[in-house]
């Protein structure tokens, strides 16, 4: 693939494709854009991106699809669909699924796609829309080595640390570790904050002191000040969250290993979401002890 040539079409343009796909588009690339809410993407319509009515004529128009969708059951829909990404992709082309999904549905859509001489990688992210704006992503990819290599030129406009972590399903597992370590993180970060609260502390003096210390993390660095700020917009989706948990403690039972932590944090955010918050972001945990404090 002539990557410098290559036409890019993305698919989701959500809170953080629009980012990614407005970073391929600055350094010159030709992107087509579908999404299931149009409205999504007319910023990018505005700056130059061709729209796409189908996952389908995406596909036949791109030697590259990237996808940014929910839930495994949206990936599985665009990719194998009668008017999906699988049956309509050019033989050579790539496509790639950098939603968090099924490790199990990643290896179903890289064989699927060998049969048809495409290929297709799974490369789910981390760092949220922060990463995503400043184009700082965490990149995990699985899949076939020289697939990697030949679109790693665009991965590389999206992220800054992209690593190859084996065969297809690989990357997803990868995110799986990634969230599983976050959603202990979460609960200890607003755990402290609490504390912190309780204490009769100003909690963001303490910040000061712990974020650069062993207890640093991003959670505590970039969201803890959106939580004392009241800001609990998304970043990312507790809906996704939760999604990301379901399918890491799935996949932890296919395995025999049991994940106490996980299970709790899940619980938590199963009631934070019953509490109307599915649609905040992750930050929004710090609402159930705010509500425990009202009551």
């Amino acid at each position: 693939m002539n990557s410098e040539k290559a036409v890019i079409g993305f698919a989701g343009i959500g809170v953080m494709g629009k980012s990614m796909a407005g970073h391929i588009m600055e350094k010159g690339y030709e992107v087509h854009v579908y999404n299931r809410t149009p409205s999504k993407a007319q910023e990018l319509l505005d700056r130059g991106a061709v729209w796409q009515d189908t996952p389908a004529k995406l596909a036949e128009a791109c030697d590259v699809v990237i996808t940014m969708l929910g839930y495994p059951q949206d990936v599985e829909a665009v990719y194998t669909e009668e008017d999906g990404l699988i049956p309509h992709a050019k033989s050579g082309a790539y496509l790639i699924d950098m939603t968090t999904s099924s490790p199990l549905l990643a290896r179903r859509l890289a064989e699927r796609g060998r049969e048809r001489g495409i290929g297709v990688l799974d490369a789910p992210v981390s760092g949220g829309d922060v990463g995503a704006k400043n184009a700082k992503l965490s990149i995990m990819v699985g899949g076939e080595k020289a697939d990697f290599e030949a679109v790693l030129p665009l991965l590389e406009i999206m992220g800054s640390n992209i690593v190859y972590q084996g065969a297809s399903g690989a990357g997803q597992n990868t995110k799986m570790c990634n969230q599983i370590a976050i959603a202990s993180n979460m609960m200890g970060v607003t755990e402290a904050i609490v504390y912190a609260e309780k204490a009769g502390l100003d909690p963001r003096t303490v910040l000061k002191s712990i974020e650069t210390g062993a207890a640093g993390s991003f959670s505590l660095s970039n969201l803890v000040p959106r939580m004392l700020d009241g800001d609990f917009e998304p970043g990312f989706y507790i809906k996704h969250f939760i999604k990301d948990m379901g399918i890491a403690l799935e996949s932890a039972a296919d395995m025999g290993l049991e994940l106490p932590g996980l299970k709790l944090a899940e619980s938590l955010y199963r009631k934070l979401a019953d509490a109307g918050y599915a649609d905040k972001g992750t930050q929004a945990l710090y609402k159930l002890w705010e509500t425990k404090r009202e009551n």
